[in-house]
């Protein structure tokens, strides 16, 4: 019996590639508020077009996973401006 590992590496890999983005979401907001869109939306892209060009099924699935989640990102930032404005996460103070 012969056993396959690409599709745990591929699940444990995008949750962890998930998991990086919730913070980067909220620290974004934060430090630089919704301007910085434009940062995961070229991350995004690169990383959607990096993926087409690499052979290597698992680095160019791990790569795709990697965009879509910097292109969803982009949303959730918006959304994370609407939770500031509600009061569930600190909104930073100007100096």
């Amino acid at each position: 019996m012969e056993l396959h590992f690409t599709g745990i590496v591929v699940g444990v890999a995008t949750f962890l590639i998930i998991g990086l983005f919730h913070p980067l979401v909220i620290k974004g907001e934060y430090y630089f508020g919704v301007g910085c869109w434009w940062v995961f939306a070229l991350i995004g892209i690169a990383s959607i077009v990096g993926s087409l060009l690499v052979e290597n099924v698992i680095v160019s699935t791990l790569l795709a996973v990697f965009g879509a989640s910097s292109i969803w990102s982009i949303g959730e930032l918006f959304q994370q401006r609407r939770r500031v404005e509600k009061g569930w996460f600190p909104k930073r103070e100007k100096k």
